[in-house]
């Protein structure tokens, strides 16, 4: 079954795959990025696990509850263990100083399996996309990773507000 599973995938799903590893493993050197840059990729990575879940689940709310509070229950997370603190704001180069990580590549591998394995499920049996208890999982599961990707961007506009002078005449 898995190799039939693996057979029927589509090639430009492998292609997706190599593009993220690809991606991650450039998240694991310190570099200089710009703004958009810096807050671009988990931006786009937190509306495509958004749209996963979307595609997947339309016709349950439950999912989209659930992707909320996984996203909320994240981003407090992360911010309350300072996971992306290390970043840095250059303001004489205009640039945002990215710490490497391995946790980027690890966190698009892992939305890359959910979508894979929800694809999987979904096409083995069709039923389950009616099942409140997958829904369920599925949307906290996607919210914990959107809400992973959304507090590295929110911990590169928080070290630049904190870099920017504080203008004390009101």
């Amino acid at each position: 079954m898995f190799t039939d599973i693996l057979q029927q995938t589509p090639n430009w799903v492998w292609g997706v795959l190599a593009a993220l590893i690809a991606m991650g493993f450039k998240q694991t050197v310190m570099r200089r990025r710009s703004l958009r840059s810096a807050t671009a990729l988990p931006v786009v990575m937190a509306i495509l696990s958004f749209y996963g879940l979307a595609s997947a689940f339309s016709r349950q709310p439950l999912a989209l509850v659930a992707w909320a509070t996984g996203v909320v229950a994240v981003v407090t997370l992360c911010q309350g263990f300072r996971v992306w603190g290390e970043v840095q704001w250059l303001e004489a180069e205009r640039s945002v100083l990215m710490p490497g990580s391995w946790l980027p590549l690890v966190l698009m591998l892992g939305l890359f399996c959910i979508k894979f394995g929800v694809s999987v499920v979904r096409a083995t049996y069709p039923g389950l996309a009616l099942d409140d208890g997958i829904a369920g999982f599925a949307g906290f599961v996607y919210g914990a990773f959107s809400g992973a990707f959304l507090a590295r961007a929110l911990a590169v506009w928080r070290a630049v507000r904190q870099a920017l002078p504080r203008d004390t005449a009101y």
